[in-house]
């Protein structure tokens, strides 16, 4: 792992638990990780209620856009962290995972987003802290 070490989230469609996670790591680690988000199928839009959950905390994610998880990101990050992708979520030979199990945001209400969006800034709050002990 570099000084800057890199994380890629990864879900299937890269609208609301993996972008409510990157948006929660570059909150909390500022400019000290590199941080990525993908998805296996991408959706056209993020998810209005993570939107909503994210900027309730001070953390605005409407400047992010659903990615297409590419070989090239997976390749240049040394975490990758799943969410519910399953089998679509590729394995990349050599690097460290970790899959959270996370209730899905997509439809739910926004009592139920925020939940998960908290769920989130927990195991986010861990990842960085083991990040920042790896170095």
């Amino acid at each position: 792992m570099t000084d800057k070490p890199s994380v890629l989230f990864v879900c299937v469609h890269n609208a609301g638990r993996s972008q409510m996670a990157a948006g929660w790591l570059r909150h909390l680690a500022a400019d000290t990780v590199e941080v990525r988000s993908a998805g296996s199928e991408p959706a056209d839009q993020i998810n209005p209620a993570a939107v909503e959950a994210m900027r309730e905390v001070g953390i605005d994610i409407t400047g992010q856009a659903p990615a297409r998880l590419t070989w090239d990101a997976a390749e240049a990050s040394d975490v990758i962290v799943t969410m519910g992708c399953g089998d679509a979520c590729p394995v990349f030979p050599g690097k460290r995972y970790e899959d959270w199990k996370l209730t899905d945001p997509a439809g739910q209400p926004l009592h139920v987003v925020r939940q998960v969006r908290d769920d989130i800034k927990a195991r986010v709050v861990t990842l960085l802290t083991n990040l920042r002990g790896s170095r």
